[in-house]
């Protein structure tokens, strides 16, 4: 299973991302979890302790591994470079772990513009077409909404694409934004999930307000999982009710995918 996770800053998609990781992982199966989020806080979701999460460098940051793989410095544009850099490495040496879960962040590249070919965006491109198209664990990404670190190419292997979004226009108008981002690098099967929804009014109102969208479940609003951000413990172990939706979620979601769907 490949997954991507994307939707509008704050909406909850690292708490779904962490849920569904750990939900795989508590089934046996190994999971790379990919924080592809600028404001990187998977780890936190995690459970990954504090003291742990600040020694993972973000591959993108990794300047002497850059320019050992592209040939180029990192940060600099319009050099020779190679295109399709060595990576089958990095998920083994630059990742922490919880369990059968293995966490790398992959960090940002600053300037040169979207679609830029510079050392840094050649090395992720590459590292993401790895995991993607050659791996054989659990896939799940944590993205921001730009989707910056997919190309055509390697979006092939995403089997899935859940938009998150919250009872809350500007979400709803990310997520339309997300879905043709998506289309546009070949992802056919697009789901939605609604995070931080309190009662049925606001489930309502995202099923009335994406007619477009498939709603595969929710993740409703859960005093235990903000508690366990302010005490930098796992979402898995504090809030029980949202490992249940969880695991509704992944239930729908490879009845979707299953061939006979």
């Amino acid at each position: 299973m490949r997954l991507a996770i994307a939707g509008k800053g704050g909406v909850g998609k690292t708490t779904l991302a962490s849920l569904l990781a750990m939900v795989y992982s508590a089934e046996g199966k190994r999971v790379i979890a990919i924080d592809a989020d600028p404001d990187a806080n998977l780890a936190g979701a995690l459970g990954i302790p504090p003291e742990q999460a600040r020694r993972i460098t973000p591959i993108s940051q990794l300047k002497d591994l850059i320019e050992e793989r592209t040939g180029a410095k990192a940060g600099s544009f319009g050099a020779y470079l190679k295109l399709n850099p060595r990576v089958d490495d990095i998920p083994d040496r630059f990742s922490a772990h919880k369990g059968n879960i293995r966490l790398m962040v992959l960090g940002t590249v600053k300037g040169g513009g979207a679609g830029c070919i510079c050392p840094e965006s050649a090395l992720l491109r590459s590292l993401m077409s790895h995991l993607l198209l050659e791996r054989s664990e659990v896939i799940i990404m944590d993205m921001e909404a730009g989707l910056e670190h997919l190309a055509r190419g390697t979006a092939a292997g995403v089997d899935a694409f859940i938009i998150v979004v919250e009872p809350g226009r500007r979400s709803l108008q990310t997520a339309e934004s997300i879905q043709k981002l998506a289309k546009d690098l070949g992802i056919d099967k697009c789901y939605v999930v609604g995070c931080k929804t309190q009662n049925a009014a606001d489930r309502l109102f995202i099923t009335e307000n994406m007619p477009g969208f498939e709603i595969i479940g929710f993740i409703n609003y859960n005093a235990a999982i903000v508690q366990a951000d302010r005490q930098g413990t796992g979402i898995y172990e504090a809030a029980p009710e949202a490992v249940l939706e969880a695991r509704q979620i992944k239930e729908r979601l490879e009845q979707g995918l299953s061939p006979k769907a």
